[in-house]
């Protein structure tokens, strides 16, 4: 099976495909990505699609920092569906990423 997981990344390479410098999250091996879907080359899985927790409800007693942030999220969302540079894409995704981290610790002291 690694072997035809190797033809199908070269296949990926030569047609346009990226390596990509994170890790595969479940067995840590080399990833391709084309057109927003990552391959790894060792076991051949791809990440589980999470959908983007974005509370849709900001009422007055929300906290200004956090209605921004998730206003941010919204704005970064959408981009990201429009990006088809992957660089870009990665680099989208890792704000995201600050961004729910951020509202978790905001949670966490209230």
């Amino acid at each position: 099976m690694k072997k035809e997981l190797t033809k199908k990344a070269a296949k990926m390479l030569l047609n346009g495909a990226t390596l990509l410098s994170e890790p595969c999250p479940y067995c840590k091996g080399v990833r391709v990505m084309k057109e927003g879907h990552a391959l790894c080359i060792n076991c051949g899985r791809e990440p589980e699609k999470k959908d983007i927790p974005v509370e849709r409800s900001l009422d007055s007693t929300t906290p200004p920092i956090k209605k921004a942030l998730q206003k941010k999220m919204e704005i970064l969302s959408k981009e990201l569906e429009n990006e088809n540079d992957h660089e870009k894409q990665q680099n989208i995704l890792k704000t995201i990423n600050l961004l729910l981290e951020t509202i978790e610790k905001i949670k966490d002291k209230q």
